[in-house]
This record gives C-alpha cells, structure tokens and sequence, in this order.
C-alpha cells in the first residue's frame, strides 16, 4: 500500500456543530507548498463545493480509496507564523468559534485568499484591493468665463503648491465630481500613482519628554520590568490629566532603545487620530495603524509594513493586538476599563487575553492604563497578580474640576420643563463671554426618543425590533438604531388605535436645537454617529473643535474620554439617569467611568476646570464618588457589592445566547441547554456552577430574531470549558440548532 503526505485541514464556513479537521491527501505538484499554516482550497461536502481551509495538522498515512485530494495551496508567505497558529488555537479553544472564524479575525481582508475558476478548475487567488490612487496636478489657472465655482476655486488654490492626491484633496470637502469636471476642460491632469501610507509632516521629531517627580517614579518602576525582558503585567491607575501618555512614550523609546517593538491599543476609532499624533511627533513614520475604519487596501498596507518590520509601533483599536509585530517588547491598553475591548460577534474574545498571551510569548511587559481601572483589573492589582502603579495629581499640580449636581426635580418645580438646566444655562453664556469651550455629554442620539399614543398609551416600536424607534428630525424619520428600519415621515397618528402620538424624551439633535436657541451666537460641533458615519470625521470634527472653530461640543460618548482641549473649561452630563437604573451588575461602574472621564475633560491647561451633572437624584452615591473623581472609595463599595452578589471578580460570567425566528421554539431550545448543563455535569468531576434563566435579553427581538440567554456564573478554568463543548456536541445531536442558534460569550455583562 502507497503511503502518501496528508493535511488535516479546518474548513471555512463550517458551523461549530461540525468544526473539525478533515483529512485531505497533497497531490505531489502541491508537497513544497503546504505546511501547517497554509491557507488551502479544498474539496468539501457530497457536492464538492470549494471552500477554504486552514492546514493545522501534516501526517503521512496509507493510500486510502474516498481520500480527497487538495486543490490549491496559498504561496508561502501566506502562512500562518507559529505565533498566529497558537491564537488561533487559543481563540478556538476560549471563545467556542470555528476554526476558520479565528483565521479570519486575525488576518485582514486583503491578505486572505480566495477560490476563482480557472480553466475548469479552481485556483487561490488573494483578495483583490486597489494598490493604485489618482493624483492631480494643476494644468493651468481657471479662465474667468465661465466663472469658476467656490470648490473649483479652492482646488485651483490648493494644487497650486504641487500634486495632490484624491483622498487628501475629498478631505478638504473638494468631491472628486468637481476635480474630474476640471479634468474635461483641461484645467487638471490625472495619473494613477501607487498608493502609500501616509506620512508625517516635515516636523522635527520631538526626543525630549519631561516627567514630574511622580512620573519619573511611576516610569523607573515600569523601565526595570521592561529591561528585565520577562513577561509582566502592571495596571497604571491615574487621575485625569496626570500625564499617562507621557509615561508611555518614555515606555516606548526605551522598548525600542533595547531593540523591540510596542503595540498601543485605544478603545475607540475616535481616539486612534490623537494618540497616532502624540506618537509620531515623538517617532515619525515608525508607527502605524490597524483599525477597522481604514479601507482594505490602507490596512493591508499597513499590514505589509509592520509584518517587513518597517513599523516598530503599532496604535489601534481592538483588532490591532493581532498586528504581526515579531518581537514584541511592550503592549499598552489604554482605558483599560472599556467595554469595546470585548467583541461581541464571534469570535467573541476580550483584547486583555489576547493581549496577556502575546506578552507572555514574547516575554513583554502589559500596561493596563486607565483613570477608572475595571473592577477587575484594579482587584487583580491589589491581590498581587498585577503591579499598581498610581498617579494621584494632575500634570504640573493643576487642580481637578469643581464638580457640582443639578437637581432636575428642581428645575422642573422652578417651571424650566426643559432638558437643559438654568444653572447649565448661565455656566454655559459665562463661558461664551470668555471665550472659552464646553464640552456636553449626552450618551442618546436622535431627536426625540419615544412617541407614545395619548389614548391608549401604546409606544410606536420597530416592527422587527422589540425597541421603540427614536425620531430623527433633520431627516424627518423614525429610526430602529437596531436594525436600521426607517419611517419616514414620521406618523401622527397611533398605528393600533388611531390615537394622537406625543414624542417625548430627547436625544443629541434637540438638545443641538435648545442650545441654538438659547445661544444663537455659539458655534455648535454635534458629535454622535449620525455626524461620525463618513470616513476620517472623528478626525476632522475634533481638529476643527481643537483649533477653536466651535464653542460647545455636544456628543456621545465618544466625546468622554482621552480627549485633550486647553481652552475647555466647562463640562456638562445630561441624562445620565437612564444609565444609573440600567441592567447588569456593571450599571455603576459603567456611569463612575463615563462621568468621571468626561468632568476629566475640563480645565486641562491653565484654565480651571468646572463640571455640571444634572440628575433627578442627585444623593445617588455613584454620582457624588464620581464628582469627587474618588475612586478607591468607589471600589470599596463596588467590590462588597460584587463578593456579596457572586459577580466577577469572584466568578466568571458565560452567556449562553439563543436567537431564532419562533419566540417559544428558542426558549425551548434555551431550557432544554440547561437540561443538557445538568447532565453533563453529573458525568464530569464536580465543578461549580449556577444556572440562571432562560431570560430574554433586553432587547429581547432584533430584526424579527428572538433572542434569550442562560447565565452560568462559573470558574473560568478548562474543565468548564470542556463541558461546554459537551453540552454544545449534545445540543447538535439532539438537532436543536434548528430551533435556534447558540453562542457562548465568555466576557458578557450580562446585560445585552
């Protein structure tokens, strides 16, 4: 019998209920090409559909009759290092994902393979991306006749100083249909150059970072594990303003004085512009960028540096801690705390893990950094599994801001029914006679966010969403911010009964409109994610805000946090109590973090800072430790308050999620899970565990899907985690998945 050279291989588009490896044998053309980590395409099914695959395995093995053979194997660059390989496994084996979703995640668009017809047969080809961009030059200055426009005039004025590219030139608000047009009438040329990585201005690289005697002590403790090149772990606790970003560029000079590499991750796109900043005026063009806003082709660019080495510094969000770096020294998270570390599609991983595994493979040392640590970050530090390091002032001892709470019962008893206070009012025109800025917090967008029927008290919700739609004015719309389903225009009557509708509650866009009606004068910047949509506005909208163009910033919460303007001297948080009395254990530490981010916002520079909280419940105590930005005494009480409930640190939390088209097969399927937990557990070694539910999840419909949950508070170790695999394997044979489709998240809040 012939031996032959076999891989084992995972399938993409394989559901978890039959994802496993499949042997296939390697035809002789294809021998020099496979090896574990190649991407392949294989056979699969009775219909023999392609698909790709992953090799994870090689063996060699008797000639068997029903052997597949492999159809085509990436070239070798295309594989996977060992180090992508052991997180992929780690996905696999922590997040309950297939196979190839963990291959997907960690290797971007443009850098994945797929099938193509060729000749009768399929061949791997690699995602098409444009490597090309036009570049216009100026041909000749614009006749008078016909008389050129405001846009044709402003292109006409910018390439007088040379070629530019579209993408710089769409930045400057010029459309590509006006450059084109000057292109027809001889104004402009076009050419197709390759596309680059941007790069930084002319500046001189700044060297010099001075630290505060506090800094120095925080960075001298922190250089000698960095130079120990051991694999560690520390949490930076420090106050806003203290100067944490100073500390991580000294952090990363010195990882790259010692021939390393660094990885700085941010919680939010919008972050990403003034962190790349801060870092390339300190290291030019070393650093690069990895997040999901970029186009395919700008991040396989990216990619490609990094993976040539041609970047030592990476900044990204959470995507970006599987950047190819080869010799890692240093990974920052900063504001640690965030919840956008967690992904909450498969595979369903927390950037911290990622993050620890990498460290210790590379024997680097991981900084959490944060103002308000996650409760269990800050318990991990204080019971020695991290380092503490702590920066109790604010950079060249600037006070923190005056913070004060307005009762809104108050106001409305005073006869102000509006969602702006009259204290709120009178700081706000302070700040406009000064000259100075005021950032509002709002964490709602839209306009008004409930119509409810005035006869039979009927709320109009989305018809495949259990969620009421919020009025959108500027578009005259009902919008489901699940689904996206649109009303428009929006109706006047009750849908059920005929009844008039009264719209009440509020969102970004009315209180856009009360401040342009009490300040005609102010220049007002509305930041949520209605204004974010277009590529790059984040960076657009905070540049224009940081050169003085706006007095009042009104935003989400993507104006809260790591945001650096001298001239704001005043903040305020508006409906905040919708998120004191939401559900999950992390209700408080999620409205401590937000409030005391953003009062953190104000009185930066010179100018002292001041904060306004409005609330109907103003003793609430989360509020009044948040104001006072005392974290500890916070985490005291959090901490007793979760030892005394069973929450983490002191377990884990799975959320066993359910999602199907018919609301009582899915909790059918739910309960027959726990069923299924039960039994399993009496055939392993006892581990402890609790079961709660079937429950629905808060929005308990999303685009006509059904959707309940199981809570297992759990330890987090391998034996459960084997058992859930179990149970799933069980689910499978039984056909649940029919029913509904299942989903285990190690790092749910427990309050989706």
């Amino acid at each position: 019998m012939r031996v032959i050279q076999t891989a084992q291989v995972a399938v993409g588009n394989a559901t978890i209920h039959f994802d496993k490896l499949y042997s296939y044998e390697i035809p002789q053309r294809l021998i020099s090409l496979v090896h574990i980590g190649s991407m392949v395409l294989v056979p699969f099914g009775q219909g023999n559909r392609c698909r790709m695959g992953i090799v994870l395995e090689l063996q060699q093995q008797e000639e068997s009759k029903g052997l597949k053979q492999l159809l085509d194997a990436a070239p070798e660059q295309a594989r996977l290092t060992p180090e992508l390989l052991q997180i992929v496994e780690f996905l696999k084996e922590r997040t309950f994902c297939t196979w190839y979703d963990a291959v997907k995640t960690i290797i971007p668009y443009g850098a994945q393979y797929k099938p193509v017809q060729q000749e009768g047969t399929y061949r791997l080809q690699k995602q098409i991306v444009r490597h090309t961009e036009t570049e216009y030059t100026l041909v000749c200055t614009l006749p008078q006749k016909p008389k050129p426009t405001e846009k044709q005039r402003a292109a006409e004025k910018i390439l007088q100083n040379g070629p530019q590219r579209l993408r710089y030139l769409e930045e400057q608000g010029i459309s590509k249909a006006v450059l084109e047009n000057l292109v027809k009438r001889g104004n402009l040329s076009k050419r197709e150059v390759d596309r680059t990585i941007e790069s930084t201005s002319n500046d001189p690289v700044k060297s010099d970072f001075m630290l505060s005697s506090h800094q120095q002590q925080v960075f001298d403790g922190l250089v000698n594990r960095l130079e120990s090149k051991t694999a560690c772990a520390a949490l930076l606790h420090g106050v806003t303003a203290s100067g944490k970003t100073v500390v991580f560029i000294r952090l990363i000079q010195e990882t790259l004085r010692l021939g390393r590499q660094a990885l700085v991750l941010v919680p939010e796109i919008g972050l990403t512009p003034q962190m790349v900043k801060q870092l390339r005026a300190a290291f030019g063009n070393d650093v690069a960028i990895q997040h999901s806003a970029l186009s395919h082709t700008e991040r396989l660019l990216q990619w490609n540096e990094i993976q040539k080495g041609k970047a030592n510094i990476v900044v990204g969000t959470r995507s970006a801690v599987f950047a190819p770096l080869s010799n890692i020294g240093l990974i920052i998270i900063d504001e640690e705390h965030e919840r956008t570390y967690h992904s909450e599609s498969s595979p369903r991983y927390h950037a911290h893990e990622i993050a620890k595994l990498r460290a210790a493979s590379h024997n680097a040392l991981l900084l959490l950094a944060s103002a308000t640590p996650s409760v269990e970050s800050y318990y991990a530090a204080k019971n020695g599994r991290y380092e503490l390091y702590e920066l109790t002032e604010r950079f060249s001892n600037r006070p923190l801001p005056s913070v004060e709470l307005v009762n809104m019962r108050q106001e409305l008893m005073e006869g102000n029914p509006t969602e702006l206070s009259n204290r709120m009012r009178v700081e706000i025109a302070e700040n406009l006679k000064r000259g100075e800025q005021t950032i509002l917090l709002l964490n709602r967008r839209g306009y008004q966010t409930v119509a409810m029927c005035t006869e039979c008290k009927e709320v109009v919700k989305c018809g495949s969403c259990s969620v009421p739609m919020v009025y959108h004015k500027a578009q005259e719309k009902l919008l489901c911010h699940y689904c996206g389903k649109v009303v428009s225009p929006p109706p006047q009557v009750c849908p059920v009964c005929g009844g008039a509708l009264r719209y009440t509650g509020f969102g970004t866009q009315k209180i856009e409109e009360e401040l342009e009606k009490a300040f005609p004068q102010a220049k007002i910047l509305r930041m949520d994610q209605d204004t974010t949509a277009k590529k790059d506005a984040h960076e657009m909208l905070f540049r224009k805000f940081s050169q003085d163009n706006y007095d009042i910033l009104l935003g989400t919460q993507m104006v809260a946090k790591g945001l650096d303007f001298p001239k704001v001297s005043l903040v305020g948080v508006l409906g905040i109590d919708q998120m004191l009395f939401a559900q999950g254990y992390r209700a408080n530490e999620t409205v401590f973090s937000l409030v005391t981010q953003v009062v953190g916002r104000s009185g930066r520079a010179q100018l002292p800072g001041r904060a306004l909280i409005q609330t109907i419940d103003p003793d609430n105590h989360v509020l009044q430790l948040a104001s006072r930005q005392d974290y500890p005494a916070f985490y005291e009480q959090e901490i007793r308050f979760r030892k005394l409930n069973l929450y983490p640190p002191f377990c884990g939390v799975c959320m066993v999620l359910f999602t199907g088209g018919k609301e009582q097969s899915v909790v059918q399927a739910a309960v027959r899970f726990s069923e299924l937990i039960a039994l399993a557990a009496q055939k392993q070694t006892a581990i402890p565990l609790r079961v709660l539910g079937p429950a629905p999840l808060q929005v308990a419909m999303v685009n006509h899907h059904y959707r309940y949950k199981l809570t297992i508070k759990c330890k987090p170790v391998r034996q459960f985690r084997d058992l859930m695999r179990n149970v799933l394997e069980m689910y499978a044979k039984e056909g649940l998945p029919q029913k509904a489709t299942v989903a285990l998240d190690m790092h749910s809040d427990a309050d989706l």
